[in-house]
């Protein structure tokens, strides 16, 4: 969505208002005051879209994760430990997209470690679920990046597909749980790594 510059006219006592609000809401006066007209008038934002789905989102993984919100409009990360040597825990950063035409966004899936073994574990689980998306044609091979234990998956809405965001926020939440999910099955597994891969194998027989 473009931005312009227009010249409004405002009370001292309104704009001492809003500078409160926005303040109180984290963002500045442009935006709230952009918000807000929107809301007046029913437009729905950018902000407004991100702000639903990442609701949604925290709805879907309250009391099952570890949340912690960020400053940065269009963010969540989601914590979930491991059952593993040296109780590692895994870490989903969400990012959603201004430009939905393009991507939703993105996860960014990674272990706060220096431990080779566990991050090298990683790498085999992540190439592994993005071989088996792909091979399913659930994503595209460009959609999902591994390396040094780290994942990027960009997820999308399918062409004609019209979502809400409350839709959007719930599909991301349940991928999520079947990531995490099929990633501690493949560590429970270990170290047999046939019986690892068979488990991850087993969430797309399902």
């Amino acid at each position: 969505m473009k931005k312009a510059v227009y010249s409004l006219v405002l009370s001292e006592d309104v704009v001492e208002a809003v500078d409160r609000m926005a303040y109180a809401r984290g963002t500045s006066r442009s935006n709230l005051i952009n918000q807000l007209l929107a809301e007046a008038v029913g437009y729905v934002t950018p902000e407004r879209r991100m702000a639903d789905i990442l609701q949604t989102l925290s709805e879907q993984m309250t009391g099952l994760f570890q949340l912690q919100e960020q400053a940065t409009d269009g963010m969540l990360i989601i914590r979930s430990p491991l059952r593993y040597r040296y109780k590692p825990t895994i870490r989903y950063r969400v990012e959603l997209s201004r430009q939905p035409e393009q991507a939703i966004g993105v996860i960014h899936a990674s272990f706060r470690t220096q431990n080779q073994s566990l991050l090298d574990e990683a790498e085999i689980f992540f190439t592994l679920w993005s071989q088996a998306e792909c091979a399913y044609g659930i994503c595209q091979p460009e959609d999902a990046q591994v390396e040094s234990g780290c994942w990027n998956r960009r997820f999308r809405i399918r062409a004609g597909q019209n979502a809400s965001a409350q839709e959007i926020g719930a599909a991301i939440g349940q991928y999520i749980k079947r990531v995490d999910a099929a990633l501690k099955a493949y560590f429970a597994a270990l170290p047999d790594h046939n019986a690892a891969k068979d488990a991850v194998k087993q969430f797309f027989s399902q």
